[in-house]
């Protein structure tokens, strides 16, 4: 891993600030300490694992949503491995058994199958759990609401009548997503009501991931009386998890990029060396609008200073550009945004919050080059991480 100054990075590159993380870290170690909880690291948004030597000072382990992710906490994490998919092949589930601690199916046909899995490969030892839908839904937009009608996720209370529960020792329930605290007490609340039967059954409760517990003006102390009020109704639930992702990372990350070209048509566009389409898809299919800025000597920092010149919304500021990226992709269009002065072919743009679900969804469409991975060490030093290549992309093709 090569250190570098930042004036040698090259683009487009991921730079993740591992002091934001630390900042991040210290606010979910509170929650532990009030609640009691154990925190585990959704791989699914961030699977940056040279940085999860950082990360075990607090989290407790990771849960995965496949193979690869359980298989990657377990020999780089640590700690516990926790899994969850909507389904798992019997070929899957041999293998999950091999990386976790903890396996939660998201049906009692699934749950048949596993138990037949584990008789055969010999571990007893593996915490079996079903996950749940309180049919109460906080989603703002149906795509990520768990608890939409005809939502594929959990298991309704319906489903129980007449189902063994020997061998089911926890429940787990994510309806949230990037949500506050508030939201978690309805969905626990509707939670408690439905499955008031079932609670006496098991002794530990995973209360999944979309908690933003680290963004600014989460209501902390709400999260935490709801925790310690379940656990005061509930003692015999001896472990509470929450599996935050997003919250690990939050404002942690940038994707820097470079101004290849202006071109006019109606308004100018800039064309990028980052990719919406191959380096932030989720601005595409959520969608969202990233921050962005530039800013004279940055030094790798997650978040702009004081002087940098923030993208402001169209027109606010005099000089308004669509940035886009190079792709033959006639919508690879990030959006549009208005700066102090002038862009300029050749200038570097840094784009806000992207550790999260962005790098996890990277692709090489069109055979664009992966960005570099960069971390800004705790003492801000620059460190090349990974630099990817043709045989990157090559490599997944045939």
């Amino acid at each position: 891993m090569k250190k570098f100054d930042i004036s040698e990075l090259a683009t487009p590159a991921f730079v993740v600030d591992a002091a934001a993380i630390g900042r991040n870290l210290d606010v979910l170690a509170e929650v532990k300490r009030r609640t009691g909880c154990r925190i585990l690291l959704a791989l699914k948004a961030f699977s940056m694992f040279s940085v999860f030597p950082l990360m075990r000072r607090v989290l407790d382990g990771c849960c995965a949503s496949s193979v690869h992710e359980a298989r990657l906490g377990r020999e780089d994490f640590g700690g516990e491995t926790h899994a969850f998919a909507a389904a798992f092949s019997v070929a899957e589930m041999r293998q999950i058994v091999m990386f976790s601690d903890h396996i939660t199916l998201n049906s009692f046909a699934q749950w048949r199958l596993l138990q037949k899995v584990l008789r055969e490969s010999g571990n007893p030892n593996i915490a079996c759990g079903l996950r749940i839908n309180p049919e109460h839904s906080e989603g703002r937009v149906p795509m990520y609401d768990p608890c939409a009608p005809g939502s594929r996720l959990g298991i309704r209370r319906a489903a129980f009548d007449g189902e063994s529960l020997a061998g089911i020792t926890g429940l787990h329930m994510h309806t949230l997503c990037e949500q506050d605290a508030a939201p978690f007490v309805r969905t626990l609340a509707a939670f408690e009501e439905r499955f008031a039967d079932i609670l006496p059954n098991v002794c530990w409760m995973n209360f999944g991931g979309g908690h933003h517990i680290t963004r600014e003006g989460y209501d902390i102390d709400l999260l935490c009386e709801a925790l310690n009020g379940f656990r005061s109704r509930y003692p015999h639930i001896r472990e509470i998890y929450l599996e935050p992702g997003e919250a690990c990372v939050l404002n942690a990350g940038t994707l820097v990029a470079s101004v290849l070209d202006i071109v006019d048509n109606e308004v100018p566009v800039a064309i990028l060396d980052a990719s919406c389409s191959c380096h932030m898809p989720d601005v595409l299919e959520m969608p969202y609008r990233p921050r962005v800025f530039r800013e004279e000597g940055w030094q790798g920092a997650s978040v702009s200073g004081p002087g940098a010149d923030q993208g402001g919304e169209p027109g606010v500021k005099p000089y308004t550009y669509r940035l886009a990226g190079a792709t033959c992709l006639a919508g690879d269009i990030i959006g549009d945004w208005s700066f102090d002065t002038p862009l300029r072919v050749g200038d570097t743009l840094v784009f806000e919050d992207m550790a999260h679900y962005t790098m996890v969804k990277t692709n090489t469409f069109n055979g664009i080059r992966l960005p570099d991975i960069v971390l800004r060490e705790e003492g801000g030093g620059m460190r090349l991480i990974r630099s990817f290549g043709y045989d990157d992309f090559r490599s997944r093709l045939s």
